[in-house]
């Protein structure tokens, strides 16, 4: 950040009086600009046993599997977020969200949060944001392709899940891994 979002200055880290952290504050007006984790909010929509995926149309990581999911925005309830967010990549209306997963993942500054869910009358497509999507049991995933750790790890205890017919919810955290690169000679 670099302007002051209600007067236009110039903006400084620095801690301010009553914190513990350094904040942007504005060099002229002393309002405090907050920047806070975003959340990602998303569906683990099903339809009898099959889940509905999204192949990426867009980057990060264009041309594989995720389920629907994406940036909140304001004004809307994590289940409204989901549910809107579905409808955007796999236009699938759906139904029934109930909180499943969440994902503290806070070396990128983010939360998410995947709801089970019904599509509706089976019924969905392509939005802008998927080059195709689909209804797929658990054989039928490719699990070689999907996008992200945290979709993985939400459909693999899913699947397990529903072996039981319990579906807790599960909250973890995803620290940074370091990985190691080794100059070629």
């Amino acid at each position: 950040m670099k302007f002051c979002t209600s007067c236009g200055n110039a903006v400084a880290l620095k801690v301010p009086h009553g914190d513990d952290r350094e904040r942007f504050v504005c060099t002229e007006c002393e309002i405090v600009h907050y920047v806070n984790p975003r959340v990602i909010v998303g569906c683990l929509p099903m339809y009898g046993d099959r889940v509905l995926l999204c192949k990426r149309a867009i980057e990060p990581r264009l041309g594989y599997w995720t389920l629907p999911a994406g940036f909140m925005e304001n004004g809307e309830t994590t289940p409204q977020g989901a549910a809107r967010e579905t409808w955007e990549e796999a236009r699938a209306r759906v139904r029934g969200l109930e909180l499943y997963r969440i994902f503290d993942v806070p070396y990128i500054s983010q939360v998410y949060m995947f709801y089970r869910c019904e599509v509706e009358n089976g019924q969905f497509g392509v939005g802008p944001e998927s080059l195709e999507t689909g209804l797929y049991q658990e054989s039928q995933i490719p699990w070689d392709e999907i996008a992200f750790p945290v979709v993985r790890e939400t459909l693999q205890e899913y699947f397990e899940d529903v072996k039981s017919g319990h579906y807790p919810v599960r909250v973890s955290s995803i620290e940074y891994r370091h990985r190691k690169h080794r100059d070629k000679d």
